[in-house]
C-alpha cells in the first residue's frame, strides 16, 4: 500500500533540526527513524526505504503510524532501565573481523567506516546500542585508529607481490648475507618551489593559507637507503631524471663504498632502458639489480623518507627564490644522513615483515 505524507515547511524544518540534533548526540535509532520518515515523505515506497536503511518494512510502517499519531514526540526513545548491554569478548573479535572486511562487505554503499556506521553495524549484528564516544574507546581497544586512507592501484599484480615477499626477498637476503652486500632501496623525488600543504591547527572557520610563488620549478633528488644500517646516499639535480643522470648517481654511489650492492628499484622507464642494462652489465661484479613489483610504492621504504623530508623542508613554507627550496631540501637530507637510526625507524612494518619472511 502506498503511503503519502504532506508536511508544512515549518514541520519539515523541525524534523531536519531534530535529525541534526540526533547526529550531534549520536542517537543512531533516531537518525534511522527520521531518515525513514523523510524517505516516505519524499515518495519512496516502504520496501525501498526498509532495504536502504536495513530495516524491516513493518518497522518503517510503524514509524509512520507513530509519527501520524504523536508527531515530533515519536522521534524520541526512552532510556532502557538497568545496565546497558555490552559485547562479549567473542562478539568483539567478530566485530573486528567485520571492520577489517570493510563497509561494502557489510552491506553499506561506502568504502569508509564512520562512527555512525559502526554504531549501526553493532546494533544490526549484535543488538547492542553504544554511544559514539564509547564506540571510539571500543575501537581503540580493538586496535583500530582513525586514519587517512590511501589509494591502491586496481591493477596491482598481487601474484607478483606475493612472489616478491615469499621468494625474491628471501633470495636477496641470502645473497646479501653471503656477499656482505648493501641492500639499497632506491627512488627519486621532486620538491617544488611552490611548496607543499599539510594539516595545521588554525581558528575554526578560518582555513589557513600559505603564500606561493606559483613557479613550476622543482628540485629533483635521487636517493638510496641501506636496509641494514640506515645509511643514506643522495644526489640533487635541476636536470631531468633520465638514464644519464641516474647512471651518474649510481657511479658516485659505487665510488663511496667498496661493498657489493644489491639495488632494489621500481620499473621507471629510465631504470630499465638499454643504457641502464648496459651500465648494470658493466658493473655486474659489484652491482646486482632487483625490480619491485609493479605499482607497489608501499614495498619501498624510501617513500617514507620523502614524506619526512617534505614535512621538514617544504610543508606550509614559502620559497620566493628557487635557491631557498634547494637549500631547505639539502639541509633536511643532510640531517637525515647524520641520523641513520631515523631512517631505520622509517622502514616501518613492511621491513619488519620482510625480515620475518627471511628469518622464519
Amino acid at each position: 500500500m502506498e503511503i503519502r505524507i504532506r508536511l508544512t515547511r515549518s514541520s519539515r524544518q523541525s524534523i531536519t533540526e531534530r535529525l541534526q540534533q540526533a547526529y550531534r548526540s549520536g542517537e543512531l535509532r533516531v537518525v534511522k527513524r527520521i531518515h525513514a520518515l523523510l524517505g516516505i515523505i519524499d515518495g519512496q515506497p516502504p520496501t525501498e526505504v526498509a532495504e536502504l536503511l536495513h530495516l524491516h518494512e513493518q518497522t518503517v510502517r510503524a514509524y509512520v503510524s507513530a509519527f501520524l499519531l504523536h508527531g515530533l514526540d515519536s522521534l524520541r526513545y526512552r532510556r532502557s532501565p538497568g545496565r546497558p548491554a555490552k559485547l562479549t569478548q567473542t562478539q568483539r573479535r567478530e566485530l573486528a573481523g567485520l571492520l577489517r572486511a570493510g563497509p561494502e562487505a557489510a552491506g553499506y554503499a561506502t568504502g569508509c567506516w564512520t562512527t555512525l556506521l559502526i554504531q549501526d553495524l553493532i546494533l544490526r549484528h549484535f543488538g547492542v546500542s553504544y554511544h559514539p564516544h564509547y564506540v571510539c574507546e571500543l575501537l581503540d581497544r580493538l586496535g583500530f585508529s582513525f586514519q587517512k586512507a590511501r589509494f591502491v592501484a586496481d591493477h596491482l599484480d598481487e601474484a607478483g607481490r606475493t612472489v616478491w615477499q615469499t621468494e625474491t626477498w628471501p633470495e636477496i637476503w641470502r645473497l646479501a648475507q653471503a656477499q656482505k652486500a648493501l641492500i639499497l632501496f632506491g627512488d627519486e623525488a621532486s620538491f617544488g618551489q611552490w611548496g607543499s600543504l599539510s594539516y595545521t591547527w588554525a581558528p575554526k572557520g578560518e582555513q589557513p593559507t600559505v603564500k606561493t610563488s606559483g613557479r613550476r620549478k622543482a628540485y629533483k633528488v635521487f636517493g638510496l637507503i641501506d636496509y641494514g644500517s640506515g645509511r643514506l646516499f643522495w644526489q640533487g639535480l635541476t636536470a631531468r631524471f633520465n638514464s644519464a643522470t641516474y647512471t651518474a648517481f649510481l657511479t658516485a654511489v659505487l665510488a663511496q663504498t667498496r661493498q657489493p650492492i644489491i639495488l632494489i628499484q621500481d620499473g621507471a622507464r629510465y631504470h630499465t632502458g638499454h643504457a641502464m642494462r648496459a651500465f648494470f652489465a658493466a658493473h655486474a661484479d659489484r652491482l646486482r639489480v632487483f625490480q619491485l613489483p609493479a605499482y607497489s610504492p608501499d614495498f619501498n621504504p624510501i617513500e617514507a623518507l620523502w614524506k619526512k623530508v617534505r614535512k621538514h623542508a617544504t610543508h606550509l613554507k614559502y620559497f620566493a627564490q628557487f635557491e631557498r627550496v634547494v637549500q631547505a631540501v639539502e639541509n633536511a637530507l643532510s640531517d637525515f644522513a647524520e641520523m641513520p637510526e631515523e631512517i631505520l625507524a622509517l622502514m616501518g612494518l613492511y621491513v619488519r615483515s620482510l625480515d620475518a619472511v627471511a628469518n622464519p
